[in-house]
């Protein structure tokens, strides 16, 4: 490394650590418009810090005008560092660049973990880095995530199914008889998703828990054999043991119409 591109690596440093993040942002447009090798540490270690959304998209922005020769190996061990910020931009950033190398990036450990930001990067990486002829062992992998976290959590899982495409399906359509509703639900959203990528999630999820709970509902309410009908009349049993209506009838007493100008038959005589 030159004296040179020391020193603007340093400048750049100076800029992106600038109150203002107004100037941070320009001064991140500026390295990606220009971009220097040298440049490249300096934008990942500020992705790992850098509170602006707006500014981290910039950083983001400017290492994909780099070479990947010197981004990709950067991120990927990025990804190994202990700040869920840093781990997770990097995540962000190799999704963008889109080169498969990035794959090497992708543990069980990233996919399955507790911080849910981080696994929602992790869940969009690994659908769009998946080496061909893997999409379904992904897909295995990410079901044990369904019915997890938040909506937003969900909707993220859902979207990394859609871009595993039909692939997936069989999967979700085994989970779609799980015996818990949320998983129930969420994988037939995901499956849903699978089949029309332009659908709207928030109708599918919808629609999706409307059906599951009518299906709850029917279940419960559905008789027991046992007590049900029997097999010659369908009389059910308590209505064959509920006493039969009509008048009391002491012995001897005449029986008399039951119903207005119906004829009572008459006593026998004694």
């Amino acid at each position: 490394m030159t004296s040179t591109e020391s020193t603007a690596a340093d400048r750049l440093r100076i800029a992106l650590e600038d109150e203002s993040s107004s100037n941070r942002l320009a001064s991140a447009l500026a390295a990606g418009t220009r971009p220097d090798e040298s440049y490249v540490e300096v934008l990942v270690r500020r992705c790992a810090v850098e509170p602006d959304f707006f500014v981290r998209d910039m950083l983001t922005w400017a290492l994909l005008r780099h070479p990947t020769s010197r981004t990709v190996p950067r991120l990927v061990y990025e990804v190994g560092a202990d700040e869920s910020q840093a781990r997770s931009q990097a995540l962000h950033t190799l999704s963008k660049i889109g080169d498969p190398r990035g794959w090497s990036a992708i543990t069980v450990e990233l996919l399955r973990d507790s911080d849910d930001g981080l696994a929602r990067s992790a869940w969009r990486t690994a659908a769009g880095l998946v080496p061909p002829g893997e999409e379904a062992d992904l897909a295995e992998e990410l079901c044990a995530q369904l019915g997890r976290g938040s909506r937003e959590t969900q909707r993220s899982l859902s979207r990394a199914f859609g871009v595993l495409g039909e692939a997936a399906l069989p999967a979700l359509d085994a989970r779609g008889g799980d015996a818990r509703s949320r998983v129930r639900v969420h994988a037939v959203v995901s499956a849903a998703l699978v089949r029309d990528p332009d659908a709207n999630v928030d109708e599918l999820f919808a629609d999706a828990e409307r059906a599951d709970a009518a299906g709850r509902a029917d279940a419960a309410g559905r008789p027991d054999p046992a007590s049900g009908a029997d097999a010659a009349g369908g009389t059910d049993a308590a209505e064959r043991s509920a006493p039969q209506s009509g008048p009391s009838v002491a012995p001897g007493e005449p029986i008399t119409a039951s119903e207005p100008g119906e004829q009572a038959e008459p006593a026998e005589p004694a």
